[in-house]
């Protein structure tokens, strides 16, 4: 089992956003923790909510349990809210803040290991700091078990010398947790009640408390402030990278390089200097990304190159080339060996296998055939001021640059549509279409234009 504490507002992000929402590596806090607790099987989840409960549960939604803890009295008083969905179950509970995004799973089955086997009440996770100020210290006794946590304001120079500090994670024999739930008070300065008076109370029943140490610093960070909020992102950046380096990704600069959580790749794929990829992108092996491209909510097939463009919830085939300034828009879907060029926009749009759009064109709501060359400055005008309507173009089709595409308006399979035209009707296959005004050269025209322009020109002077 697991709580989740995340109720509180944390006035010190100075934020609209509540706390446990704020991402590190394009995801929320509270969604990391969430990730770390369910991948070590714990049967139930609990998050304890409070401020900002209807947003944490629209983003959770159904992955966890609830319950609210209405006025912030304190980390024992938000556990004590969950005493109704827990509080007859045995076992252990993992207790941890939604704040602490850098917490593992490895971490957390250790520590699990650690207190089933020692048969503890309470084990408690921490690390050791060359500067610990501020945190609560560990002391522990001669059998390594805790004999107490000491506060800052109330350490003696001797124990305030000690580095090991308790970082806000615990694992709890449940039964003991709820027992030692009932029985603290709010009789101090604060007039809170605190989930560590828990540990006293079984410390002195006799009960086995016991610590586990974490050798990764990085995991006893918590949040509460923008400063925190951007180390953590550092911290979690370079546990990427390192996983997808290992994974056989060649990353040129990794500090350069932006990957978020849900992100998966392939092996002998190459990522540039300012590449961000975000959200549940999936990027193939063989693939070239970047530099200076944003891919959010995509998947890249196998062997493609994207370089300096953008692509949001779009689809490109094996070995596809993007770019460079291109912007794939929701909706897009390229087949394998698609070229899509410079300053092109795709937006809602279906391309068969091996079409070109090399450069200077907006294809929306369409759907491209095979085979299919689409020249510079070529539209499809999807929009009338009310309605959108859809553009269809056959395999094979040649269209002319400059050329638009007056949709709802179909070109048939093998077509040809002429530079500079303008289509409002359907175009059968193997036909030409031509819609243009015919040329017409007036003889010595130019000439007399640039003297008039020049006569207006000398007047104003």
């Amino acid at each position: 089992m697991a709580i989740i504490l995340a109720a509180g507002k944390g006035k010190r992000m100075k934020s609209k956003l509540y706390k446990v929402l704020h991402p590190v590596c394009g995801k929320p806090m509270v969604g990391h923790v969430l990730d770390a607790v369910q991948q070590v099987q714990c049967e139930r989840s609990v998050v304890i909510v409070g401020h900002g409960a209807e947003a944490v549960q629209a983003y959770l939604g159904d992955r966890a349990e609830y319950a609210l803890q209405s006025e912030q009295l304190g980390t024992g008083h938000a556990i004590q809210q969950a005493e109704s969905l827990l509080g007859t179950e045995q076992g252990t509970t993992i207790i941890i803040c939604g704040d602490t995004p850098l917490v593992t799973p490895e971490t957390l089955e250790n520590i699990i290991a650690n207190h089933e086997s020692q048969g503890a009440a309470v084990t408690i996770l921490t690390a050791s700091m060359t500067d610990p100020t501020g945190y609560g210290r560990i002391i522990r006794g001669a059998d390594g078990s805790v004999q107490k946590i000491v506060e800052q304001k109330e350490g003696t120079p001797e124990e305030l010398a000690v580095q090991e500090i308790n970082t806000g994670t615990y694992c709890f024999d449940n039964s003991k947790l709820f027992q030692a739930l009932s029985q603290i008070t709010n009789d101090n300065a604060q007039q809170e009640y605190y989930l560590t008076d828990c540990i006293k109370i079984l410390r002195e029943q006799g009960e086995m408390v016991a610590a586990y140490e974490t050798f990764d610093l990085a995991e006893s960070i918590g949040v509460n402030d923008r400063l925190a909020l951007s180390e953590a992102e550092g911290f979690m950046r370079a546990r990427l990278a390192k996983k997808h380096m290992l994974n056989g990704v060649t990353i040129i600069d990794p500090s350069a390089t932006y990957i978020g959580a849900d992100v998966v790749i392939g092996s002998d794929t190459v990522l540039y200097p300012g590449t961000i990829l975000n959200g549940h992108t999936v990027i193939g092996e063989d693939c070239i990304i970047g530099p200076n491209t944003e891919i959010v909510d995509s998947t890249i097939g196998h062997g493609s190159t994207v370089r300096q463009s953008i692509l949001s919830e779009a689809e490109v085939g094996a070995e596809g080339n993007i770019g460079p300034f291109a912007y794939l828009r929701p909706g897009t879907k390229l087949s394998d060996q698609v070229k899509v060029g410079d300053f092109v926009e795709l937006k809602n749009v279906t391309v068969g296998q091996g079409s070109k759009i090399p450069h200077l064109s907006y294809v929306g709501d369409a759907v491209v055939g095979s085979g299919v060359n689409i020249g510079c400055g070529a539209i499809t005008a999807n929009y009338d001021g009310l309605n959108k309507a859809i553009t269809e173009i056959g395999d094979n089709v040649f269209i002319g640059s400059n050329s638009n595409l007056i949709a709802p308006v179909r070109v048939g399979d093998g077509a040809y549509v002429v530079a500079g035209s303008t289509i409002t009707q359907d175009v059968e296959a193997n036909d030409m279409a031509i819609a243009r005004q015919r040329q017409e050269n007036k003889s010595g025209y130019a000439e007399k234009i640039r003297a008039k322009a020049k006569a207006i020109h000398d007047e104003k002077k």
